[in-house]
């Protein structure tokens, strides 16, 4: 009985699996969709300026555009049907479905960031939105713990061994798995400016051209040393995203201009627990690009601060 019991629930995973997948769109790019999406948009409102897009109409809302998105996606839509399954005896995704506000409700307890998450999650697995379920709490810059405390995991990591690999991260801001691909041969040169190109473990595949913005030599050396080769052989088990936040914040600071000599069109203003601060857009877009990123909120609510 408990292999049969077993069995259903990984048949259960399996049909999320299996849902998720049929949604992958790696490679494809979700700027373009975007672009596509805001043509129509804009077709429909010379007709009706109240016009907007279905659900169907919608491109990006039906695709999942990395391998992060999902892993992450099937990770926490797997806690939701393993619940189902132990406490409703559900063996298949719609008689799940039901069931979905009083697992958020039972999440609530978590960051507002992790509840977001899973709607999303779920909303993306039964080909809805969010706003199909029961109102989630708004999410605060102030609630993020990533990279705000030491993590766990970093408990044993020496930065005196690993200073190389630290003053790596920090002038070229890579993701760990942008790191785990890296190759010597990735190098790339321009007007005398040495950049890292990556498309390979970059999110969505997106290909774009990382300036090094510090210990230039000694970074060029061992790309050129790597050559065909992995750059690092092994990456730490570690958390960049701090490493990341150091490199936006020293490309915005060189790029940003005086807030007072700009129009006020330019100029970002946070909201919330943040109400008050201000910053170059035109900084913050750069920044945001070479971190694989292409809207400023992001960096300003994660990675300038």
């Amino acid at each position: 009985m408990a292999r049969k019991r077993e069995k259903m629930h990984e048949s259960l995973v399996h049909q999320a699996n299996m849902a998720f997948a049929s949604k992958l769109a790696i490679g494809q790019s979700k700027h373009a969709d975007k672009k596509d999406e805001r043509a129509l948009l804009s077709e429909k409102r010379k007709k009706d300026i109240n016009a907007y897009l279905t659900y169907d109409e919608r491109i990006t809302i039906h695709k999942i555009y990395s391998w992060g998105t999902f892993r992450d996606y099937l990770k926490h839509a797997s806690y939701f049907l393993k619940w189902c399954k132990e406490h409703y005896h559900c063996r298949t995704l719609l008689e799940c479905r039901p069931h979905v506000d009083e697992w958020l409700m039972e999440r609530s307890s978590l960051s507002a960031y992790t509840v977001k998450l899973e709607a999303s999650a779920l909303a993306k697995l039964y080909g809805c939105t969010t706003g199909d379920f029961i109102k989630t709490a708004v999410r605060h810059r102030s609630d993020i713990k990533r990279s705000r405390k030491p993590a766990s995991r970093d408990k044993n990591f020496s930065e005196t061994k690993n200073q190389e690999f630290i003053d790596f991260c920090k002038a070229t801001g890579l993701r760990k798995e942008e790191l785990e691909c890296l190759r010597g041969t990735q190098l790339v040169c321009k007007n005398g400016i040495y950049y890292i190109g990556v498309s390979r473990g970059a999110k969505g595949g997106r290909y774009r051209e990382s300036p090094i913005i510090s210990n230039v030599d000694a970074i060029v050396e061992r790309m050129k040393k790597a050559g065909t080769g992995k750059v690092w052989v092994q990456v730490p088990d570690i958390d960049v995203h701090s490493y990341r936040s150091n490199y936006c914040i020293e490309i915005y600071k060189a790029l940003a201009r005086p807030l007072e000599k700009i129009p006020m069109k330019e100029r970002y203003h946070c909201r919330s627990e943040l109400k008050g601060t201000c910053y170059d857009k035109r900084a913050m877009l750069i920044a945001s690009r070479c971190l694989g990123h292409n809207r400023i909120n992001i960096i300003a609510e994660h990675y300038l601060r």
